[in-house]
């Protein structure tokens, strides 16, 4: 497939004139809406036949249990496992259940020859992170023991096909024991044929200091695991300065740190499927983004009539625009931005991507990962 970058004068009719390809796949490929405005420097994925993938990954996709039937549909035939999120445990091992109900989800996967995960969560009654959660949990065996019997049994009733253990904010002191824990799911669940993986904060460092990082040691978990998600998103978030959300100069730090520490064949690479709006100017501890759909951003874009710019260091498109007298900054992903991230994959020879998260289907992304990989099944 080709990306076209909108200039001056384009439209969607000469766009396609010019590649010969028909307008009605340009609208529908790239999600366009009628009357078909485009933004200068938009990034459009032209159509040009069947795709000829090479390079085999494992693509996974979170997923709340709110999650639009439609969109689920539509996103299952690019995914290899669908991670529901998610579920939760008291202090003495009692697992929680996602409200609403996520039978469908596990149903509709099956259905599509995808695998559901059931993803493991430490919230709080806030609904948050927690760290007394993880301690008690991590440091003591009677509770260990009650989840992973409820674990297991709900995986077979439910028919899931694995478990990921998300738990952020891990104390330093719980490093080895939350990689013990890690380890002891997989030890009990694998002889029942489960996949457990786990998410991992972004560190590009053994002594890489902060609240996400202490307590995540790369080697034991990558030991520990049959596979890792790396959490490369977030750089840019809700509560700091205005920047790409996945930057791949970032990214890269990352990748290559874990690759001293974990087989690359166990690594899945964390793709963003979202943006941020922030206005202007940032203050930190008071200004707050708006997380905006990709699509979204693009149409921000078209409203106030400026360009989109691409950042070649954070291979990441952005633009600033003015509403209602103030200045905003948004950062989001495009195919451009899609196709750096997804050549890394082969580039370090990792296993898959994990994509935070589906819940706005876009198509072009989707389209795109079709034409670049065989997506893996089994």
């Amino acid at each position: 497939m080709e990306i076209y970058v909108v200039k001056s004068g384009d439209t969607v009719d000469s766009i396609a004139e010019s590649h010969g390809i028909s307008v009605s796949s340009l609208i529908y490929d790239n999600q366009l809406v009628y009357p078909y405005p485009l933004a200068l420097g938009q990034a459009l994925l032209l159509s040009a036949g069947d795709p000829s993938p090479s390079y085999p990954a494992w693509v996974n996709g979170y997923a709340y249990p709110f999650i639009q039937g439609s969109v689920l549909g539509e996103t299952l035939p690019f995914l290899s496992s669908l991670s529901v999120f998610s579920y939760g445990f008291t202090t003495d091992g009692e697992l929680l259940a996602p409200t609403p109900d996520d039978s469908f989800m596990v149903r509709a996967a099956l259905e599509a020859g995808v695998h559901p995960v059931l993803t493991l969560t430490p919230f709080g009654p806030d609904g948050n992170f927690n760290s007394f959660l993880i301690t008690a949990m991590v440091n003591s065996e009677a509770a260990k023991d009650n989840l992973l019997a409820s674990l297991l049994a709900t995986l077979q009733e439910k028919d899931f096909r694995g478990v990921d253990i998300d738990f952020e904010y891990i104390r330093p002191e719980d490093r080895i024991p939350f990689a013990d824990f890690v380890a002891q799911v997989r030890d009990f669940l694998s002889p029942y044929g489960y996949h457990v993986s786990v998410a991992l904060a972004p560190k590009t460092s053994d002594t890489q200091t902060g609240t996400l990082y202490e307590g995540m040691d790369y080697r034991l978990l990558g030991e520990a695991a049959d596979s890792v998600l790396l959490m490369t998103y977030e750089w840019g978030y809700t509560y700091g300065p205005p920047m790409a959300v996945a930057p791949l100069n970032k990214v890269r730090q990352v990748v290559e740190y874990a690759l001293t520490r974990i087989p690359p064949s166990k690594i899945d690479l964390g793709i963003p499927n979202y943006g941020y709006d922030w206005t202007l100017p940032f203050v930190q501890g008071s200004s707050r983004a708006s997380t905006v759909s990709n699509l979204e951003a693009v149409r921000l874009a078209i409203e106030a009539d400026v360009p989109i710019e691409f950042d070649e260091v954070a291979m990441s498109p952005h633009f600033r625009y003015e509403k209602d007298g103030r200045l905003h900054e948004v950062w989001f992903e495009d195919v451009r931005s899609y196709r750096e991230k997804f050549s890394l994959l082969p580039s370090y020879g990792l296993r898959g991507m994990g994509y935070w998260q589906i819940m706005r289907f876009f198509r072009p992304n989707w389209l795109l990962l079709e034409d670049t990989f065989q997506i893996q099944r089994s």
